[in-house]
């Protein structure tokens, strides 16, 4: 880990500005047209060993961590944790789609909101936000999209603590949802942010986007999941954003049988064949188009270069056309 650590900061920089370097005919076509290279459960790599675990975590785990909570915790941890990049370096790395898992952990009695997978993260929402911000200060040219997901069951409190902490944060960088956002719009408008809010609160209000259909196909095996995005390809694209989930997903059994496994070690074997698969995707409005494409492990591999890559194949696409 310390190696990728040290890669982050040094090779992984080179897609640092990349929106901004997009050749001037792409600048008009709407981003959901786009390529975008995203990370799945953004913020996994900061979650708290000591936290609460998560009430939807199967009931075995549970009895597990009361009888032997070191084990359990080592365990869950290692299975939980998809990234190992901070949330500056995944932007760093080119990373434009951050998938925000957030939750309220039920040891904190105040209204502060948190990340969770399995655990719950050290740092509240509203520090990643400003860390996000700090990010976009010094990246003017470039845009983030931000899905905020699993908060369909908060009491109405949390909802308005999460709404006022988005606004405050990102004020007028917040482009609205009834604009067709194209990197020209963006930056004319000073608007770095597209905001995705996966409730039906989202409708109140419009700097808050409906929520980014995620393809997910729960699974540890890779075939398995390139056949079922290629089955979701079939189906036709939807019209806005969308994310094509190219991440594994072990299950109860799967962690019991492999005791001594590890998210990483599932993973990274099978990151050439999804490097394959994404060297085979075409962006555009076609239906049969990807447009963000999400992966574990960000850094591991030449996953986000490959998907930016993507963007060569986009010729004499307008917004008018879309």
């Amino acid at each position: 880990m310390e190696s990728l650590q040290k890669k982050s900061d040094t090779g992984l920089d080179e897609n640092k500005q990349w929106m901004s370097q997009l050749p001037e005919h792409l600048w008009d076509i709407p981003l959901y047209n786009i390529s975008i290279p995203g990370s799945h459960d953004s913020m996994s790599y900061c979650l708290d060993k000591m936290s609460p675990l998560e009430p939807e975590l199967p009931i075995l785990l549970s009895v597990l961590d009361k009888l032997v909570p070191c084990l359990a915790r080592a365990t869950i941890l290692r299975w939980a944790k998809t990234q190992v990049l901070n949330v500056t370096q995944q932007l760093n790395a080119g990373v434009r789609y951050l998938d925000l898992r957030i939750a309220h952990r039920p040891d904190d009695p105040s209204p502060a909101l948190y990340f969770a997978h399995g655990l719950f993260t050290h740092i509240t929402v509203k520090e990643a936000f400003l860390e996000i911000l700090a990010w976009l200060l010094t990246n003017p040219t470039e845009v983030v999209i931000l899905s905020c997901r699993r908060v369909q069951d908060f009491t109405l409190e949390h909802h308005l603590h999460l709404i006022y902490c988005i606004y405050s944060v990102f004020g007028s960088k917040l482009c609205p949802k009834h604009d067709m956002p194209t990197l020209r719009l963006m930056w004319n408008m000073g608007y770095q942010v597209i905001l995705s809010y996966d409730d039906t609160m989202a409708q109140f209000y419009d700097f808050l986007w409906p929520s980014v259909p995620y393809w997910w196909a729960d699974t540890t095996s890779v075939s398995t999941l390139i056949h079922y995005l290629e089955e979701r390809k079939q189906e036709g694209r939807p019209g806005g954003f969308f994310v094509a989930g190219l991440n594994l997903t072990e299950n109860f059994w799967y962690i019991v049988t492999h005791p001594f496994g590890s998210m990483k070690n599932m993973t990274i074997p099978k990151l050439p064949v999804m490097y394959l698969w994404v060297q085979n995707q075409n962006p555009g409005k076609s239906r049969h188009a990807t447009n963000i494409i999400a992966e574990d492990l960000i850094g591991s591999d030449c996953f986000v270069s490959a998907v930016i890559h993507l963007n060569t194949k986009l010729t004499g696409e307008r917004s008018s056309s879309s």
